[in-house]
């Protein structure tokens, strides 16, 4: 399982490190080979201005994992934030970021999404900041769960007996018992952040146009199936798929292997 785990992050941080270099190769035009079906020479084949898809299929996983990244490292310390704050705040705080919680969690996921990415100006920032801060209140509420059955632990209640403070208490008690299971929360983050990324550019509230990102190629692809391109949605359908599906089971996988230690 560990070296799944290690083969896992080693091709993700490939994937993120060709589709860096492959900028240029993404969005490069040559109307000689446009239209061209996958070959040796175009493993993904091209699209109407002659791209080469599997370049611009890398680059967009790029763009996704790096978005994924991003934002899903804001909302885990959103979520972190307000489990703590909500634990140890009092009643009062407790009943308002609970009902914070629920009121986020009862508005239609995409539409917030969507609104919250065009108040910033969409693109790269829009969609980070939107996903961030929609992506916490389910993590927020495990973490606050977690730690409410750890404050009933005994050796917390002797250490509220000896005097000591909250800080103390979950700095050297509680931190260290919530740390692993806060890793695979935050991993298991990314495939809602990269696939809401990827829903809201498929629908046009997303990143720019001129980026090669994966729901800017299935939605461009959308107009060309008809006419039998059946390469240009496949493959970076494909590969988004599989991307996803890694990143879920690299998470399941963290989650086994800490609750083994």
């Amino acid at each position: 399982m560990k070296k799944r785990i290690v083969y896992t992050v080693l091709f993700l941080i490939l994937i993120m490190i060709i589709g860096y270099f492959c900028k240029d190769s993404a969005i490069a035009t040559d109307f000689y080979h446009k239209n061209m079906e996958p070959s040796f020479a175009y493993p993904f084949g091209t699209d109407w201005m002659g791209r080469n898809l599997f370049f611009r299929t890398l680059r967009g996983l790029s763009i996704s994992l790096f978005i994924g990244v991003i934002a899903s490292t804001f909302s885990a310390l959103i979520a972190l934030f307000f489990g703590v704050l909500s634990v140890f705040g009092g009643k009062k705080i407790d009943t308002v970021i609970t009902w914070w919680i629920d009121l986020m969690m009862g508005l239609p996921h995409l539409l917030l999404l969507i609104v919250l990415s065009m108040v910033v100006g969409r693109e790269l920032k829009g969609v980070i900041f939107s996903i961030a801060l929609t992506h916490w209140t389910s993590f927020a509420r495990l973490i606050r769960s977690e730690l409410l059955q750890l404050k009933e632990k005994h050796y917390i209640q002797i250490a509220k007996k000896l005097g000591k403070g909250n800080r103390y208490i979950f700095q050297k008690h509680m931190l260290p018992h919530l740390l692993p299971q806060f890793i695979v929360g935050w991993i298991l983050l990314f495939p809602h952040a990269i696939l809401h990324e990827s829903s809201m550019t498929f629908l046009g509230f997303g990143l720019n146009s001129n980026q090669p990102a994966i729901g800017i190629l299935l939605s461009e692809s959308m107009q060309y199936l008809v006419t039998g391109r059946w390469w240009l949605a496949v493959f970076p359908g494909f590969l988004l798929v599989l991307i996803v599906l890694l990143l879920y089971c690299l998470g399941k996988d963290l989650q086994k292997y800490t609750s083994q230690k």
